[in-house]
């Protein structure tokens, strides 16, 4: 089946490349590099100021609480650490299946099923979601049982409950976002996502502040405008039609439901595991002995790296695209050259990042503390932030090309034996045992990344391209129903 040239330029299923027109190929390296990192950064460099947008709004919202006054900012971090980071990354987690199948029925020209698809994913995702409420409503003696107060858990489950509208907005948006990534139509994305924020930031400061609403007012204000997205996002689709991968609902959209609920957990297992692991960090790092300056050392290092992963998670999004609408298409070998040329350049990104950080460390923890031991706390887990920034590089890239092949399941269970057989209980014999405190957790939990990037990286060596692309033929085929047909 793969008789296509390293080199050749992909198809969409009818003849044409990805944005339509017909290209020759090429047998010059460096000039198909190029052409490859141009595709790749019209879809990651959208997608890198869309998650920075999103992420945006609830940073806003705490920023404005923090504003209001402390207890205000504890119930708004907390909520959206715990709770809502708790569903962000089971609703982005699920979700994620689309990137697999989506991205592969495009490149096999099959636009109609991608309406079908993400159908499939609402049905899935707002009954997850529904089964995610009692959370919600039970999260102040939820927050008791982990370690929070007993104040900061009361206040932050009254602002969870004033939430539960932004839960089912993930549960809609998600599926959405991968709907049009896989057709590579990230600009639209960014508009909206650039927009909202603008206006999230303008009246939040309105209803928080300026009329005094407090944490009701930033509830609505972050209600709304995660439903802005969604409708605006929906209006786009609904209006275009989106090139035909939008033909209306469809009753096919509760066929062989469970095929996509079982690509959606191993996706949503898959990408929680990883979600989560570098916040237990913080939390165990929390046991120590005098956790106070330790705590606050690491928090600041886990912000610096959650900007950083706005990087990382845009490309991850790219190389999933860019490989499951090769394997769509058939093109074997072009999947595999877009995995070279995205690690190469995500990794170079890396290493300039780490470099940063590492000759920044004795001036950036001053941009967030006014406390000498904490600051020198910070300055000394910089080496092992530069790590984790270089290893987080790589390692969402790996996860992208699983995505976008469909091994979810496979990456599932490498990363419970790396990261909590390995990575966590080395950790904590460090820390504790050993009496390396933070540096201890860090270094064991950065062995756990190590062990599972090594991993990653052997299977995508070791892949055979050709039988990824008949698998995904076979996938577009046979979850297709007669919303494939063209």
């Amino acid at each position: 089946m793969d008789n296509t040239p390293l080199l050749s330029t992909p198809s969409n299923g009818r003849g044409e490349g990805p944005e339509g027109g017909k290209h020759a190929p090429t047998s010059n390296p460096v000039r198909e590099f190029g052409v490859e990192s141009r595709r790749l950064w019209k879809l990651a460099g959208p997608a890198i100021c869309t998650a920075l947008c999103q992420y945006s709004l609830g940073a806003l919202t705490q920023t404005f609480a923090g504003l209001v006054g402390e207890i205000e900012l504890a119930a708004v971090s907390v909520e959206n650490s715990v709770i809502a980071g708790l569903a962000f990354g089971v609703m982005l987690g699920m979700g994620s299946a689309l990137e697999t199948l989506c991205g592969q029925a495009f490149g096999a020209g099959k636009l109609r099923m991608l309406g079908v698809y993400m159908q499939r994913s609402w049905v899935i995702l707002l009954t997850t979601a529904c089964l995610l409420v009692p959370i919600y409503v039970f999260s102040p003696p939820i927050l008791v049982l982990i370690g929070e107060t007993a104040e900061i858990s009361a206040a932050a489950g009254k602002f969870a409950l004033w939430m539960i509208p932004q839960l089912f907005a993930y549960a809609l948006n998600f599926p959405i976002q991968k709907f049009l990534q896989a057709q590579q139509k990230v600009t639209v994305m960014l508009w909206i996502s650039v927009g909202v924020l603008v206006f999230h930031g303008v009246f939040s400061w309105l209803f928080i502040l300026k009329l005094g609403y407090g944490l009701i007012g930033a509830a609505v204000m972050l209600n709304l405008s995660w439903w802005l997205i969604v409708s605006c996002q929906l209006g786009y689709i609904f209006i275009t039609k989106s090139d035909g991968a939008w033909s209306g609902f469809s009753w096919l959209a509760f066929a062989d439901l469970w095929g996509f609920v079982k690509l959606s957990l191993a996706s949503a297992v898959m990408l929680c595991l990883e979600f989560w692991y570098l916040m237990i960090l913080i939390v165990i790092t929390g046991r120590l002995p005098n956790p106070l300056i330790p705590v606050d050392a690491i928090s600041i290092c886990m912000n610096i790296n959650g900007w950083d992963a706005m990087i990382a998670i845009g490309f991850n999004a790219a190389i999933s695209v860019r490989v499951s609408n090769e394997l769509g298409a058939g093109n074997a070998r072009r999947a595999r050259f877009s995995v070279w040329v995205v690690s190469i350049t995500s990794v170079s990104i890396g290493v300039l990042c780490s470099i940063v950080v590492y000759a920044t460390r004795d001036y950036f923890p001053y941009l967030f503390t006014t406390s000498e031991a904490v600051a020198k706390e910070t300055t000394k887990l910089a080496l092992l932030l530069g790590i984790t920034v270089l290893l987080n590089s790589l390692q969402p890239v790996l996860s992208g090309v699983a995505v976008g092949a469909g091994w979810q399941s496979i990456v599932a269970y490498i990363n419970i034996g790396c990261y909590y057989i390995v990575g966590l209980p080395a950790g904590i014999v460090l820390g504790f045992v050993f009496k390396f405190g933070a540096v201890g957790i860090w270094s064991g939990m950065i062995g756990g990344i190590c062990l599972q990037t090594l991993i990653l990286i052997i299977l995508t060596s070791l892949t055979n391209w050709s039988k990824e692309a008949e698998q995904a033929e076979s996938r577009v085929r046979r979850w297709g129903g007669t919303a494939g047909e063209q």
